[in-house]
């Protein structure tokens, strides 16, 4: 079950670039979709944290989308496409996160945090 599907944004050299040019409206991008247990996710987050910010998190969890589970805050590294995280996926329920910097300024999509399903890779 684990290993790494095909980007659908291409190489690593080329993959923030590509997830960056999709241009969601809520700047954050997702790199493999759909996610699977064990992959290992890029995220990327260029939305309105991501100017000013001198330090990104992504804090994170697993499980419904009001009783999270393994929560986290992993460290982002900033690029000139965005910030960036890559992880593996370590449950098989629900990926939801949000961002905060280092002011503790949060971008949590309007109170509905990103929320991804996880295949269990069936």
């Amino acid at each position: 079950m684990s290993g790494n599907k095909d980007s659908r944004y291409g190489g690593h050299s080329m993959k923030l670039e590509a997830m960056k040019n999709v241009n969601n409206p809520d700047g954050v991008a997702v790199d493999p979709m759909p996610v699977t247990r064990g992959d290992e996710v890029t995220v990327l987050y260029y939305g309105p944290l991501a100017e000013r910010a001198q330090q990104l998190y992504m804090h994170c969890g697993y499980g419904d989308a009001d009783n999270w589970q393994l929560v986290q805050d992993l460290r982002m590294e900033q690029t000139d496409r965005g910030w960036v995280k890559t992880f593996q996926v370590k449950d098989s329920s629900r990926l939801n996160f949000c961002f905060h910097n280092e002011n503790n300024t949060w971008d949590n999509n309007n109170g509905l945090n990103w929320s991804l399903e996880i295949h269990r890779g069936d």
